[in-house]
């Protein structure tokens, strides 16, 4: 095991000297408290780029982990010295790591998208909420818009991809990170392509979905197969524009809540205020939800619920004519907010942000056309997913980080009960992801993985855990020399692509 800290030491002077330095000294004013380990990595930018480079291990790398996790999100909150108004807005940021041999190699590279370029010979800001008003307003005369393919990454047919909800794929060489250029997947894709894939293993495909937004909001839904080229299945018209961040699929449907978190129309048009300013929460339309047969996509059943909101949703899978969804679920959109004063008031930002979301099971009867929704339990948690080949089917075990990041671990929807792995206070987890071992067929015969921060070192690592025993901490960890931002989704490729 390797030595993490060096540490230094000096002689303390005498208690004479000690107070009579302090007598003599003017009073000082109380030094502001330093930002928080969660307001940093929503608030500070990735403070070097690097391509794969050994990474320090403590413990012992699995050997049957070989393949490459990718990670995503914002790795730089402003340009020129100007500050972005939310991090949703940030220029994404790829983070690697590559494991085999007990050995890890680890990337974080700022995504040199076209918009960034521009703006970097610039010196200065042309997109986003930050920008001149003048030209914001010509952006959106002119449909202009920077791609920052901060969200998610994606593996599909070997081909790597960073995603954000509200732009075509990016695709980068798995190889070095570096930007190949943005894709409509052969021209199949209309303006967008979300950031949250979901495969369905029976299906042998990926679906994914795309808003379009204009006079008539579409919603566009697309299959990515694991062989052949990606195909449109059909669109939805949407009662208004929307932020629909995340889906859900089942063998046989497209599952969507349409939360009422509208567009503010003048304010989009008018380019007014900051980013969470062009959104607005509307309970009054309720929760329109959604589901689309994949093979008759014609035959959409659709009805309005009250009001309520999610990020993320973990799984979902037919059972005798009804759709059995899990998903986290908000009162309201005021988590959108709280996220967006991590930039706009740090100084102020609360560092629970994600306290409210809670793990849901919603039963939809598609003949009734009906949902109900129970609680799996009272705690709170975000970034729910399932193990590999699960996707669709009943009941998969459900991994997930907890307490607002700090804690990682797994919940039973049958029953309830949870396994679970509390970090230390100075840490935080991301997005669990399960890596089963070959040939295994339990939901906990594997590992877990997950990007992680550590505030006294100011440094990030990949923990990596032993998923039959969570509670006893990771086996191993493999650590960055600096911290990296945070990041929201990724994905796990068994196998290195070179």
């Amino acid at each position: 095991m390797t030595t993490r800290h060096a540490v230094a030491t000096a002689s303390a002077p005498s208690p004479v000297s000690a107070r009579l330095g302090a007598a003599l000294a003017p009073p000082l004013a109380a030094a502001p408290a330093a930002p928080s380990l969660t307001t940093r990595l929503w608030s500070q930018g990735l403070k070097r780029e690097h391509g794969f480079e050994p990474l320090e291990i403590e413990g012992v790398i699995p050997a049957e982990l070989r393949g490459t996790l990718y990670r995503n999100g914002p790795g730089q909150f402003e340009m020129d010295g100007t500050r972005y108004t939310h991090p949703f807005e940030g220029d994404g940021a790829i983070t690697a790591v590559r494991l085999g041999g007990g050995a890890a190699l680890g990337a974080s590279i700022i995504t040199p998208t076209a918009g960034l370029i521009e703006e970097r010979a610039a010196g200065a800001l042309r997109y986003g909420q930050a920008a001149p008003w003048w030209r914001r307003v010509r952006n959106m005369i002119g449909g202009r818009r920077k791609n920052t393919a901060n969200t998610s990454a994606l593996v599909w047919q070997g081909r790597l991809f960073a995603l954000m909800e509200g732009a075509v794929p990016t695709e980068l060489d798995p190889r070095d990170l570096s930007v190949r250029g943005e894709t409509a997947l052969g021209g199949v894709v209309i303006q967008t392509f979300s950031a949250h894939p979901h495969r369905v293993g029976a299906r042998r495909a990926i679906y994914g979905f795309g808003l379009e937004y204009g006079r008539t909001t579409r919603l566009h839904l697309y299959e990515l197969p694991d062989a052949g080229a990606a195909r449109w299945i059909g669109s939805v018209v949407l009662d208004a524009a929307v932020m629909l961040h995340d889906f859900i699929a089942t063998d046989t449907h497209l599952v969507f809540f349409v939360s009422p978190a509208r567009v503010v129309v003048p304010r989009m048009l008018l380019q007014l205020g900051r980013f969470e300013d062009l959104w607005k929460w509307r309970p009054e339309h309720g929760t329109e939800v959604i589901c689309v047969p994949i093979d008759r996509p014609a035959e959409v059943v659709r009805f309005i619920v009250d009001a309520f909101y999610q990020w993320h949703f973990a799984s979902a899978f037919t059972r005798a004519g009804e759709l059995v969804v899990d998903y986290v679920r908000y009162p309201d959109f005021d988590s959108f907010g709280q996220i967006g004063r991590y930039l706009s008031a740090p100084a102020t930002a609360e560092d629970q942000m994600l306290t409210e979301g809670r793990a849901h099971r919603a039963t939809i009867d598609l003949r009734a056309r009906t949902l109900r929704s129970e609680p799996l339990l009272d705690r709170p948690v975000e970034f729910p997913t399932v193990a590999p080949g699960r996707e669709g089917t009943a009941d998969p075990t459900i991994y997930l980080a907890f307490d607002d990041l700090r804690a990682i671990g797994r919940l039973d929807p049958r029953t309830g009960a949870v396994v679970s792995h509390e970090l230390p206070a100075t840490q935080r987890v991301t997005e669990p992801l399960f890596v089963p071992r070959p040939g295994a067929t339990a939901d906990d015969d594997g590992h877990v993985i997950a990007l992680c921060h550590d505030d006294p070192s100011d440094r990030a690592f990949l923990a990596i855990y032993d998923a039959a025993r969570l509670p006893d901490g990771p086996v191993a960890r493999a650590w960055f020399d600096h911290q990296v931002p945070i990041t929201f989704h990724g994905t796990y490729a068994p196998d290195p692509l070179l």
